[in-house]
């Protein structure tokens, strides 16, 4: 998938965030944003209907940037300083009757989107999918939290339509699908460039990179596209459909992400919402900004979810690249012990001889015994070091867990299976029952077997080499076999694959054994004990 440009940095949770109150550093963004509020009151204005929503409310974009950017513990100073604005502007009067009910109607929706966004952040925290990969979180968070205020408002005013001014259950559905309408615009609109000039502000901010002429080519065509679409439509007298500029944006938001989405967004919006601050039947207005929102909608969750996926993506590769070097020195640390297995016995051996040639030399000449006597420390010395190793490198670095026996041969699969394909060897795997467990270090195991399979690759030419699985009464067989050519040329090498792999099994608490039949079929057999049974 290309990239139009690089995404909005997801905002970073600051590290005072299990704070309950507001700190100094807090007071600013409260101060510019009571300003923000008021300032967007005025905008919302314009697209007053009936009721008391407004079908633009920027006002609520700068409520979930906020909360977002420095966390839900500000949603009690957001609803005070949202409350002190509303008294500063009349629209709560304590002296009036109804100061009860323009209050709650205050302190509702911010109190609604800091539960909101502190109900994502902690899904997000303990999720394990894609959608909690950033970010999509933020998507969720910016159409879920206006749902839900306007959902909070219904029982209130199908219940008191005396207080809330609106009569009727079909002004009160419309007056609310304008509330949601309303925020959706605002929050979508206004949320992302705020969350990304802010982390511009601290340095934490990726500045967009510069797209590709095709890239930018393709965005701007689809979008012109969908709207000769959709005038063609109403001019032969089927309407004016926004399916295909719908389309368009959604296209747009998965091809090249969420920023491209968002601007494509504000050229649709531009379009549409200077018609719909003129004069005009209330109907037709809020019919424009529901498909206008519809557009946000989809367009914002695609380009969210192409961003997740292409961080999913990189974070895959990251942790691949981590695993491929951890092989290695795993590996490398299991070619030691493998080496210090074979030295370490003729090295005690040779301490055995210094320490007896020594004994032999005391009453010899004064030369040869000091001689003799430096070979038996040096000698003894180098026994204890190589000693030492031997048990440092036998403990297993990571703890062994249980292991699902076919996710092992998976790994098993994906390693082996491009250096059989190179060599023109096909490889037989058997099917694993998914109720087969062993406590084991993943990558350590999975060496160990692809270097039985490697072996086996480079000694059967255009054969075939199976990996098969056994269940035993004591634990589970993992059996390589493969078929040597008969005019098979010494394979160079020091064997060390193989002394890496019984080490790594060993270590496991397995056995590795190897047979070579008169036909020439090798036959490399790993015995392992499973979770729950013993050996």
């Amino acid at each position: 998938m290309t990239t139009l440009a690089k995404p909005f940095v997801e905002p970073r949770t600051p590290s005072r965030a299990t704070a309950v109150l507001p700190t100094v550093a807090d007071l600013p963004w409260l101060v510019g944003y009571a300003l923000a509020f008021l300032a967007a009151h005025h905008i919302a204005a314009e697209w007053g209907g009936r009721g008391f929503y407004s079908l633009l409310y920027p006002a609520a974009g700068f409520r979930i940037a906020l909360l977002w950017r420095r966390g839900p513990r500000l949603t009690l100073a957001i609803i005070v300083a949202e409350i002190l604005v509303q008294i500063g502007t009349g629209v709560i009067d304590p002296r009036s009757a109804g100061w009860l009910t323009a209050l709650i109607g205050v302190i509702r929706p911010p109190l609604v989107y800091g539960l909101i966004v502190l109900l994502v952040r902690t899904m997000a925290d303990r999720a394990q999918t894609s959608m909690s990969v950033a970010p999509m979180p933020l998507g969720l968070a910016s159409v879920g939290a206006p749902a839900a205020a306007a959902l909070t408002a219904l029982p209130w005013s199908l219940l008191r339509p005396d207080l809330t001014g609106v009569s009727g259950l079909r002004e009160t559905v419309t007056s609310l699908t304008g509330f949601v309408v309303g925020d959706l615009l605002g929050v979508l609109l206004l949320a992302p460039p705020l969350l990304w000039v802010a982390d511009l502000a601290t340095g934490s901010a990726l500045r967009p990179g510069r797209p590709s002429m095709a890239s930018l080519a393709e965005a701007v065509v689809i979008l012109v596209a969908s709207f000769a679409i959709e005038i063609l439509l109403a001019r032969i007298g089927l309407g004016t459909p926004h399916t295909p500029v719908l389309l368009a944006v959604a296209w747009i938001g998965l091809r090249f992400g969420r920023l491209a989405s968002w601007l494509a967004i504000v050229v649709v919006a531009a379009m549409v919402l200077p018609q719909t601050a003129m004069p005009m039947d209330m109907g037709g207005r809020l019919a424009l900004h529901m498909s206008l929102a519809s557009i946000m909608v989809v367009g914002y969750l695609a380009g969210s979810f192409a961003d997740a996926q292409t961080r999913l993506r990189n974070d895959l590769e990251r942790r691949d690249r981590l695993l491929f070097q951890a092989e290695r020195l795993k590996t490398l640390r299991a070619m030691s012990v493998a080496v210090i297995h074979e030295i370490s016995q003729p090295l005690s051996t040779l301490a055995i001889e210094a320490k007896h040639l020594h004994e032999l030399t005391v009453s010899a000449d004064v030369e040869i015994a000091t001689t003799a006597a430096l070979i038996d420390r040096k000698a003894a010395a180098l026994s204890t070091l190589v000693r030492r190793l031997r048990r440092f490198g036998g403990r297993t670095v990571d703890v062994p867990t249980p292991l699902p026996l076919a996710t092992l041969i998976d790994t098993v699969a994906a390693l082996a299976r491009p250096e059989a394909k190179s060599q023109g060897v096909a490889l037989s795997i058997d099917a694993v029952a998914p109720d087969l467990v062993i406590l084991a270090q993943e990558v350590e195991l999975a060496q160990a077997i692809v270097n039985l399979m490697r072996n086996a690759v480079q000694a059967c030419g255009n054969g075939t080499v199976t990996l098969g699985v056994t269940r035993t009464n004591r634990g589970v067989e993992l059996v390589v076999v493969n078929g040597s050519r008969p005019t098979r040329p010494e394979q160079p090498g020091m064997g060390v694959g193989i002394l890496v792999a019984r080490a790594i099994v060993e270590a496991h608490g397995g056995t590795l054994s190897r047979v070579t039949d008169t036909a020439g079929n090798t036959r490399a057999t790993i015995a392992l004990p499973l979770v729950g049974e013993s050996e």
